[in-house]
């Protein structure tokens, strides 16, 4: 599966507190972060590895072999690097549309999920 997208930022909490962000997006409401549009579609997760792997299902209908991975890396009580690779099967989009996918994930986790944690 080529890997069409990726970023790595730092994040504020430590490995485990991303890694649940991750897998229960909507554990805190007072904070959501997880907010799609409405030709978006929630994910599920396909594979997790606590607390330094997520793979989240495609967030797009008309894209459903995209995965999302997620690697989680930092010590326990630091600050964390947060990388996620886009995965899609072939055909690889174009570019346009490539980029457009990448601004979306990066929206969601560089700005939303980094917002919550009072970046």
């Amino acid at each position: 599966m080529p890997e069409i997208a990726g970023r790595r930022r730092t994040q504020p909490p430590p490995p485990r507190i991303v890694y649940e962000a991750l897998t229960n997006p909507d554990r805190d409401p007072v904070r959501p972060w997880l907010i799609l549009h409405t030709d978006e579609q929630r994910p599920k997760i396909a594979e997790a590895v606590e607390p330094n792997l997520v793979v989240w299902t495609s967030i797009w209908p008309w894209r459903p072999d995209a995965r999302i991975r997620f690697d989680i890396v930092g010590p326990p009580h630091g600050g964390t690097t947060l990388s996620w690779t886009l995965i899609v099967d072939e055909p690889v989009p174009d570019g346009e549309t490539t980029v457009r996918m990448r601004k979306r994930v990066n929206e969601l986790i560089n700005a939303n999920l980094r917002f919550t944690f009072g970046q």
